[in-house]
C-alpha cells in the first residue's frame, strides 16, 4: 500500500511517498533519496522495506529546487539535470527537511515511535548528517559523496549509524575513504562495511556500476541492522 504524505515546514510544504507494511504497529524508516528524485528506484526500496515491517518515506528532498523530480540514470540528458539539482542543493535546507519527515513519521497512525533513516549517494552523506543532527534510532548511509568534510561532526553521534563504502567509488576518491575510515572506524557508534572492486551506486538496480552479491551483502546488513535497532 502506498500514499502521498504532505510534509509541513515553516518553509512551505513538500510532499513525500509512503509504503505502508501488511501490519502495525511498525517502525518508520526514511529513504533519502540519490540526485534523481523519488524516482522508481526510491520507491521500490520503500516498497521493498514495506515489504519487510516497516513503513517507508521517501520525502521530495529537491522541492525547494524544482518539486516532484522523477527522473533516470538512463539518458545523458538526466544525468546533466540531476548534477544540476545537485550543485543547487542546499545540504543543510536539506537535512532540515529530514528532520522533519522524522518528526511527521513518529506523528503516523501505526509508527511503533522509532524511525530510523537510509541514504543512497547524495543521500548517503544526508543520511551522516542525519544520523549526527537530528533524533533519528538509526541510520544507513550507502557511498556517501562528502562525508569527509564532515567526519568532525561524528563526536554528535549518539545513535548507531551503519556505513557502507564503495573501494572504487569515482565520486569518493581513496584520500577521501582514508579520512573517513581514519576518523570513523573506532567510533562507538559506527560499523563501516568496504566493498572492495566496487563503484559508485553498487546497490542501484538497474545502475551501470549494480552488482547483485554485494548490494544483497548490504542490504541484508542494513535489513538485520534495522530489526535490531528498531524492533
Amino acid at each position: 500500500m502506498s500514499e502521498t504524505l504532505t510534509i509541513e515546514t515553516p518553509d512551505g510544504a513538500f510532499s513525500a511517498y509512503v509504503a505502508r507494511p501488511s501490519a502495525t504497529p511498525a517502525p518508520a524508516i526514511v529513504v533519502i533519496q540519490e540526485i534523481f528524485g523519488v524516482n522508481k528506484v526510491m520507491r521500490d526500496i520503500c516498497d521493498g522495506l514495506a515489504a519487510e515491517g516497516f513503513i517507508a518515506i521517501c520525502p521530495d528532498l529537491f522541492w525547494r529546487i524544482a518539486p516532484g523530480i522523477d527522473i533516470t540514470d538512463q539518458s545523458e540528458a538526466e544525468w546533466k539535470k540531476a548534477f544540476e539539482l545537485y550543485n543547487a542543493f542546499d545540504v543543510d535546507a536539506g537535512v532540515s527537511d529530514i528532520a522533519a519527515t522524522i518528526a511527521a513519521a513518529r506523528a503516523l497512525p501505526g509508527v511503533n515511535g522509532k524511525v530510523g533513516a537510509v541514504g543512497y549517494c547524495l543521500g548517503g552523506l544526508l543520511a551522516f548528517l542525519t544520523a549526527t543532527r537530528t533524533d533519528a534510532d538509526a541510520t544507513v548511509a550507502y557511498y556517501g559523496v562528502g562525508v569527509e568534510k564532515h567526519v568532525a561532526e561524528a563526536e554528535k553521534l549518539a545513535r548507531p549509524l551503519l556505513m557502507h563504502i564503495a573501494e572504487e567509488d569515482q565520486f569518493v576518491p581513496k584520500e577521501a575513504q582514508k579520512v573517513i575510515l581514519d576518523a570513523l572506524k573506532d567510533h562507538p557508534q559506527i560499523e563501516i562495511h568496504t566493498y572492495p572492486g566496487r563503484d559508485h551506486a553498487f546497490a542501484r538496480v538497474g545502475g551501470a556500476h549494480y552488482d547483485a552479491a554485494d548490494a544483497g551483502q548490504a542490504n541484508a546488513r542494513s535489513l538485520a541492522f534495522f530489526k535490531s535497532n528498531l524492533g
